[in-house]
């Protein structure tokens, strides 16, 4: 009695695998009842080979097919992984460098243990389904070759309703078909996709060969902006869903609008556009290096390659025309090797800034201190020369909770002021309870970096400096919902009119806010563009 039960059980845990295998949608927000009360082609085709095969060939078909939809079932579920945190789907060239960081990121934001044991349940989620899905087809394809008669019926039956619904196009939901031959047309197209994708990897690893800014006279680059401290400054997640459409919006619109008065006020001048990132909801290394190199960096793979290359950086490009460049990334608590690549002649990271206050989550230490410190220890040094750094402001990292709120700059000091400050602030327990909670912790976080900014330009008052503020990427869906797209607010703020006057013809919109309308670039033109607006001679750049 018990034998059979078990029997059966096993038999039903089977059938249920390989039908979540044959029906899994394509997003997590099609994942619910409806999605698996279709039919599969390929369940049909399963059986009527079962029935038709000799005993041998039944089980190698059944191993090997259970083997192909083990591999596929792990892409589908990568692919919803990838939809939900990055907006896109896994590429299976190019997104296996990913892992490595992925994990590291995991251990990094939920602490060594859990990290650990988050990973652990992922590896060993990927073994069973690699594991159990042969044996689940061995298991079925055996009971129906030991029962014909009703298997014979079940798939006659099966066989005549898909092809009605087929016909009729029959759906529960919207894009819901109850026929379905999806798990198939899914590994047909991941196979074809295999010979562009390694054609676009073979193109990228050829520009990163091909730079004409390695041959520029150095006595042209970056003329117009001789003398100028220049501060290349990212914003965590700072994507154009903080501008506008979301309920949130309206708050960081605000900020924005206040600090383009208040700096106006004291002098500074501002123009803003949007940029098209490579990434979405994090990585932002990506993105980072996209504007920097002038190349499309968007996937893990393209990034080794171009850190492998000597194409030249904006920040490499700066050093060379004279410049001291320096690199700030409060996020980093260990050494960062792949620095080298921008020839940066200075790093910062958590360990050496000076920090004495308390960590507030993800981020080590709040965007006003690594601002007020890095004012210190760069550019209130004198005798010295102008300063290019590209600085990353982490308190708007998710979860977006504990986010501080601003001190006086004067009382910043050695970070102890914040002392008890994130025991008083909301936990990721509390933010993380809904979506409304989550999406309004998200827009307090970025309020508050953008203050951080406005607040030290105007309390150091340096007429030659040059800021570009940008985002690295939208947040995550949990924020944007689906199909955001991937624009992130920039801004270059200046207090020489010279400087902006080299952008006229960007004509990019006056202030800290881009509207609805604003120009649009992709990432990685910035570059170019830019260097080009700043080179050598006199005369405002035209357009681009």
């Amino acid at each position: 009695m018990r034998r059979g039960l078990a029997r059966g059980v096993l038999t039903v845990l089977a059938a249920a695998l390989v039908w979540f295998a044959l029906t899994v949608p394509g997003r997590v927000t099609d994942l619910g009842p409806a999605a698996f009360l279709r039919v599969p082609l390929e369940a049909l085709v399963l059986v009527a080979l079962a029935l038709l095969l000799p005993p041998v060939a039944r089980r190698w078909v059944a191993v090997t097919v259970g083997l192909v939809l083990g591999v596929t079932t792990v892409l589908r579920l990568l692919d919803l992984a990838f939809l939900e945190t990055l907006d896109r789907r896994f590429d299976t060239v190019a997104d296996w460098g990913y892992l490595g960081p992925l994990a590291g990121l995991v251990v990094d934001s939920v602490g060594r243990t859990a990290g650990i044991g988050v990973l652990g349940s992922v590896v060993l989620l990927v073994l069973v389904l690699l594991v159990s899905m042969p044996l689940a087809l061995l298991r079925l394809t055996a009971l129906a070759a030991r029962h014909p008669r009703p298997a014979r019926r079940g798939v006659a039956v099966a066989a005549v309703a898909w092809v009605v619904c087929a016909l009729l196009g029959a759906s529960l939901t919207p894009g819901t078909r109850l026929a379905t031959s999806g798990a198939t047309t899914y590994a047909v197209e991941q196979v074809r996709r295999v010979p562009a994708e390694l054609h676009a990897e073979r193109a990228f690893a050829a520009a990163t060969r091909h730079d004409a800014l390695s041959g520029a006279p150095r006595s042209r680059l970056l003329a117009g902006l001789r003398g100028k401290d220049v501060l290349l400054v990212f914003v965590e997640s700072y994507g154009r869903v903080a501008v506008q459409g979301s309920t949130f919006s309206p708050g960081v619109d605000a900020v924005l609008d206040a600090g383009t008065r208040r700096l106006r006020a004291a002098g500074f001048a501002s123009r803003s556009a949007f940029l098209t990132s490579p990434t979405f909801g994090g990585i932002s290394w990506l993105a980072h290096s996209t504007l920097q190199s002038g190349l499309w960096v968007d996937t893990q793979q393209r990034y080794a390659t171009l850190l492998a290359s000597h194409r030249s950086t904006l920040s490499s490009t700066f050093r060379r025309a004279g410049w001291r460049t320096v690199s700030d990334v409060p996020a980093d608590t260990r050494a960062w090797p792949q620095g080298a690549f921008y020839r940066y002649e200075k790093r910062y990271d958590s360990r050496n800034v000076g920090y004495a206050g308390p960590r507030f989550g993800y981020p080590t230490m709040p965007d006003q201190y690594t601002l007020e410190a890095f004012h210190r220890l760069e550019l209130a040094r004198h005798p010295r020369r102008p300063v290019m750094a590209e600085i990353d402001l982490v308190s708007s990292h998710a979860p977006w909770s504990r986010t501080p709120h601003l001190v006086p700059a004067r009382a910043v000091g050695d970070g102890s002021v914040f002392d008890g400050m994130p025991a008083r602030l909301p936990s990721k327990s509390v933010v993380w309870r809904s979506p409304e909670r989550i999406r309004a912790a998200y827009g307090r976080a970025v309020e508050y970096s953008l203050r951080s900014l406005v607040s030290f330009l105007r309390h150091h008052d340096d007429p030659d400096l040059v800021v570009v503020l940008l985002g690295d990427h939208q947040p995550a869906t949990v924020v944007t919902g689906q199909g955001a797209g991937h624009d992130v607010p920039v801004t270059i703020v200046a207090r020489d009119p010279a400087v902006l006057r080299r952008i006229a013809g960007w004509h990019w919109q006056a202030g800290l806010r881009p509207h609805p309308d604003a120009p649009v670039w992709r990432m990685d033109a910035f570059r170019d563009r830019f260097l080009r607006a700043f080179a050598g001679g006199s005369r405002p750049a035209g357009s681009p």
